[in-house]
Parts: C-alpha cells; sequence; structure tokens
C-alpha cells in the first residue's frame, strides 16, 4: 500500500454484497477488515433478488420518457413500476433530480460509468469463479428478453444497435421459432427475443455464504446485529459508536444500500437515495422449468432458474419504508410470467420476499471520498445492479484506499455530482 492509505484498520458498514466486496478486495490488498452489518450477513437486498449477473443492463432507468411513465402509475393501480407520492422533502427532491435526467444525453452520459462497472465485474466474477473456486451456481447461459408482441419486439431494435456500437454488447434478435427452440418452457404465442449470450446469473444466497466463509478465513472480523450509531471525532474519524461499544479505524466504508441516508445526519452530508422496493418468489423448479434466465419487458417480470429452485422477480415500488408484502404485486409477478411461460411457478411458494433497491436519482452508484471527510468513504447507491457491480466495486474501493491508480475512471461516481 502507497502512503496515501493512512493507516490499515478499515471499518466496513453493511454486511450486503457491496460491503462483503469491499471487505473482499481490501482485506487482498493488505487492510486489516472488520466488517459489521446492523441485522444479518446478506439479510437484506442481496439475499431475495434474481440473481443476474448483467454487463447488457448498461442503459439507465432514466431513459427519455420514464418520468412520464412514473407519473401515470399514480392512476394505475398494476403498474410494475409504482410511485407513491407523499410529503416527504427528500422524495419530491430526488423526484427532481430524477426528472431532469430522463433524457438521451443525461442517459447516454449515466451509461458510461455504469458500463465500465459492469464489464469490469463480470472479469472479477470470471477470477471468483475460476482462479477461487467461489460456489455460487454461476452458469453463463446468457439473457433473453422475451415479447408477446411483434410491436414491442421490433421496437427495441434501435436500443440493440445502440448497445451494440456504443457498448459492444449486441443482443441476437431470436423469431419466435427460433426462441422456443432455444427455450422450450416457453408458450408458442412468443412473438419473439432478443438474446444476450454474456450475461450470466447466480445463487445470491450462496454467493454471500461463499464469501463470508472465505473472508473470516482470511481474518476479516464479522460482527452481526451491530448497527452503526455515530463517528468519533470531526473531519478525521477515530472510531465509530456502534450498539455494541466503539470500534476504531483509519478509514471508514459505508456501504449500507437503501439505508445510507438514514446516516446522512451522523455523516454531515444528504445522501440522494431512495428505496425502490422491490419482489421474487422463490419456487421448486416447475415440471417445465426454463433453461436460460428470461425478462419480460412488457409485464416487467424476470424469471431466473437456479440449479435447486426458481425465481420470479422484479417490479419497482417508490413506497418509502413500507414493511408489508403486497399480495397484489406478488400476483402481478405470477400472473405476468403466466403469459409466457407453460408452467409461470412451481408447485409451492418456498419463500415471498421483498427488498429495497438503493435508487439513486441518475443510475450511477455513489463511490468515492465522503464529502467533509478526510477517511470516511461511500460505496452505496447501485440501483437493480448491485449484484452485477458488486466486485468492481469493491475492487475499485479498495485501490481508492490504497492510493493506486483506479481500474476505472473514479470521478463520474462521486456524492459530489448530485
Amino acid at each position: 500500500m502507497s502512503e496515501a492509505s493512512s493507516g490499515t484498520r478499515v471499518l466496513v458498514v453493511g454486511g450486503g454484497i457491496i460491503g462483503l466486496s469491499c471487505a473482499w478486495y481490501l482485506r487482498r490488498t493488505g487492510f486489516d477488515v472488520t466488517l459489521i452489518d446492523r441485522n444479518k450477513i446478506g439479510a437484506a437486498c442481496s439475499h431475495g433478488n434474481c440473481g443476474l449477473v448483467c454487463p447488457s443492463h448498461v442503459l439507465p432507468l432514466t431513459e427519455p420518457g420514464a418520468f412520464r411513465e412514473a407519473l401515470k402509475s399514480l392512476l394505475d393501480r398494476k403498474a410494475a413500476f409504482k410511485l407513491r407520492l407523499r410529503p416527504d422533502p427528500a422524495l419530491l427532491s430526488w423526484m427532481w433530480k430524477f426528472s431532469t435526467r430522463c433524457n438521451t444525453k443525461s442517459m447516454l452520459a449515466a451509461a458510461q460509468p455504469i458500463s465500465a462497472l459492469l464489464g469490469s465485474a463480470m472479469d472479477e466474477y470470471e477470477t471468483w469463479v475460476g482462479d477461487e473456486g467461489f460456489e455460487c451456481q454461476w452458469d453463463k447461459q446468457g439473457l433473453l428478453f422475451v415479447y408477446q408482441t411483434k410491436q414491442k419486439l421490433d421496437a427495441y431494435e434501435p436500443t440493440n444497435q445502440l448497445l451494440a456500437e456504443q457498448f459492444d454488447e449486441p443482443a441476437s434478435k431470436l423469431s419466435a421459432s427460433e426462441t422456443l427452440e432455444l427455450e422450450p418452457a416457453l408458450k408458442p404465442t412468443v412473438a419473439g427475443s432478443w438474446y444476450y449470450q454474456h450475461d450470466a446469473h447466480l445463487r445470491p444466497d450462496l454467493l454471500i455464504a461463499t464469501l463470508r466463509g472465505r473472508l473470516k478465513d482470511m481474518g476479516v472480523e464479522i460482527r452481526e446485529e451491530c448497527a452503526f450509531e455515530s463517528l468519533v471525532g470531526r473531519i478525521n474519524a477515530s472510531a465509530a459508536c456502534t450498539q455494541t461499544g466503539e470500534i476504531a479505524f483509519d478509514h471508514c466504508v459505508v456501504a449500507c444500500g437503501a439505508w445510507s441516508p438514514k446516516l446522512n445526519a451522523q455523516l454531515g452530508v444528504k445522501i440522494p437515495i431512495e428505496p425502490g422496493k422491490g419482489y421474487s418468489i422463490t419456487t421448486p423448479r416447475p415440471e417445465k422449468c426454463p433453461r436460460i434466465p428470461m425478462i419480460f419487458p412488457e409485464h416487467r417480470v424476470a424469471v431466473t432458474p437456479l440449479r435447486d429452485a426458481y425465481r420470479l422477480g422484479s417490479i419497482m415500488e417508490f413506497v418509502g419504508w413500507n414493511d408489508q408484502i403486497s399480495e397484489q404485486r406478488l400476483r402481478l409477478l405470477t400472473d405476468g410470467a403466466s403469459n409466457y411461460l407453460h408452467t409461470p411457478v412451481g408447485n409451492q411458494v418456498d419463500e415471498r420476499w421483498y427488498g429495497w433497491r438503493p435508487m439513486t436519482p441518475d443510475s450511477i452508484p455513489i463511490i468515492g471520498k465522503c464529502p467533509g471527510w478526510t477517511n470516511v468513504w461511500l460505496a452505496t447507491g447501485h440501483n437493480m445492479l448491485g449484484l452485477s457491480m458488486a466486485p468492481a466495486t469493491g475492487k475499485l474501493v479498495a485501490e481508492l484506499l490504497s492510493g493506486q491508480s483506479p481500474h476505472v475512471p473514479a470521478a463520474p461516481y462521486r456524492l459530489e455530482r448530485l
């Protein structure tokens, strides 16, 4: 490590996939790492997501027309993308920032740093699985975007051309018959698909367990049910007060996902993240189980065939910290999948789940030094792509803390842009 590291003790706050990835690369770089989480490791958004690792998901949520769609959802109880307005200054500020970025210029500008992390993370995953032997049910089967109507299928052509020309992420357009030959679990009524052959998927909870075990073997101290409360000192913090006592550090990395804004007062900053509530249903593999993960864009439903299970997921709700599981939202998943699949779910439900995605108004993560502090860092706001970006984020954080040249340009991820 260079002298820029200024000490070797690092406290990572947050035990999701981002925090665990930061801990992994920091420890590999030579830091002494302590990781804490307010609950159990990996119990939040890292647990029940669809497990997709998608370098193809380059374009941000802030595409032209996205804000108009959000406003329409106010009048549609069944909208997969759902906004519920409430007298919350943080939400209103977030929505304003989001609305000003829903244009082609901003979309393409955001896509560049998103693409950089996605591409780097895929390389790191290959190393984790190949060289490190991580057990996570890694499968590189690609990803199918399946459409019901030819109109919507053909309308994706300009987007595919953009991804191919500017980001080297082309998809193959498949006819209905080609789609059914590739994926017999689909109904013959589908119009066709776009196939991203280089995407992958894994079982998130198994990856979390593997990372946790490796970190403990490497000497990382992990403390669960240890909530962060405040920092000791100003500008250059010396320790964190937690519910189980004080923890001294030389650097602190805040990787709390959607909970990060709850630390605004302690950090003295405003982190513009809103919780985007997503749902999933996990069942046994159905009799006619898909072979390839799929997304049904017309219904905003994702399908992931795991080796020992099957998961439907998606939906986006901006409803604040509502901790209720909506049966209506879960039905949107099963009803949506039933339009495409012979057997949309397994014969029983093993888990009904929701989690809060950390949504930024420009779809770009927040990674870098926390303003006002010399030794507090942020690694949060990965929107719907935390799993897809995690290894690259951890690698970048370790580079920044150790004074190394970052492997991707770091400036686009700084909080100050917002």
